[in-house]
């Protein structure tokens, strides 16, 4: 799979092979071949990996081969060592490629950089070493997800903070603002799933906590309502999220309540809102039938007027 240089002192992988993890990754990467990968080819990879000698004195790019090594899913040699956990290789490498801008940025197949990744598979100390190295939090995945996007989606309360408190203060304000391809910013995201704990603290660093999904114009608080989620309302209320906020439709999170189980998000939302946004607007159905029924009556009206048809001599009966 890649080329050998002086073969290194034999070590064992960082541990063995689970695979629960092996599945769970797979599932979170939506790619790759590994999942049909058997036990001893799994061995084989690992053994080429740490075979390959990581020199510490200096050395041009051209006579570091295994830079330039990709797998058929667009893999670098950081990209493995990641994926499969072998931690000591792997901030190896990162030391060895520290300021090597398009090595430590390089994205696979799926778009996802060696950050992704570590990300990916709950590694947020390599994810501290990767942005030290010059990882750019701010790439994004086939998705549209940066890293932080996806610690939000998974819950990773270490990782979003390694993530938050790495970036400056302008590049943070880029990444909480930014969407993803389905529209949802991080906050969206940490909503959606329920994760309180991230809610509040992308918010105390200042993401918006009425920013709106640019498809339908729902806040994290009509998410919430969505979700029937009350303690996410009490949080977002006292994060100041904007009652009166509605949809491209038109809909406050108090009207969205209507015909949901939780009477206690109602309450909740019902004291803050104003009245004429707790009423559900007209439907357009309604006013399309009542359109359609004025309509047909004036045909009705129209065929009475005309009731004297006449074709070839003979009267028509209507």
């Amino acid at each position: 799979m890649f080329q050998h240089v002086e073969p290194a002192p034999e070590r064992a992988p960082d541990g063995p092979r689970d695979p629960l993890k092996k599945e769970r990754l797979l599932e979170d990467r939506h790619d790759s071949g590994l999942d049909s990968m058997k036990d001893e080819e799994y061995e084989q990879m690992v053994k080429e990996l740490q075979e390959i000698r990581l020199e510490t004195q200096a050395a041009p790019s051209g006579a570091e081969p295994w830079k330039q090594q990709l797998t058929e899913d667009g893999d670098s040699f950081l990209h493995l060592a990641i994926i499969h956990e072998e931690k000591a290789l792997t901030m190896e490498v990162v030391h060895r490629v520290k300021g090597d801008l398009a090595f430590v940025n390089f994205q696979n197949n799926l778009q996802q950089t060696p950050l992704h990744l570590a990300v990916i598979t709950n590694q947020p100390e390599i994810a501290e070493a990767l942005l030290e190295a010059g990882c750019d939090p701010e790439l994004r995945d086939f998705r549209g997800n940066t890293p932080l996007h996806l610690a939000c989606e998974q819950g990773c309360l270490a990782s979003v903070g390694v993530l938050t408190q790495t970036c400056g203060t302008q590049r943070l304000y880029s990444i909480l603002r930014a969407t993803n391809y389905n529209g949802h910013t991080c906050l969206h995201l940490a909503s959606i799933h329920g994760y309180l704990g991230i809610v509040e603290l992308l918010v105390s660093l200042g993401a918006d906590v009425n920013a709106k999904e640019p498809c339908n114009g729902r806040t994290a608080l009509h998410l919430a309502v969505d979700l029937q989620n009350s303690d996410l309302v009490a949080l977002l209320l006292k994060c100041g999220a904007d009652v009166n906020s509605v949809t491209y439709q038109g809909y406050s999170p108090y009207q969205l309540t209507w015909g949901r189980p939780s009477t206690q998000i109602q309450q909740q939302l019902g004291q803050f809102t104003q009245e004429n946004l707790q009423m559900l607007p007209e439907s357009e159905d309604e006013e399309n039938s009542d359109s359609e029924a004025e309509f047909t009556s004036e045909e009705e009206e129209d065929e009475l007027l005309y009731d004297d048809c006449v074709l070839g001599g003979q009267r028509l009966t209507l």
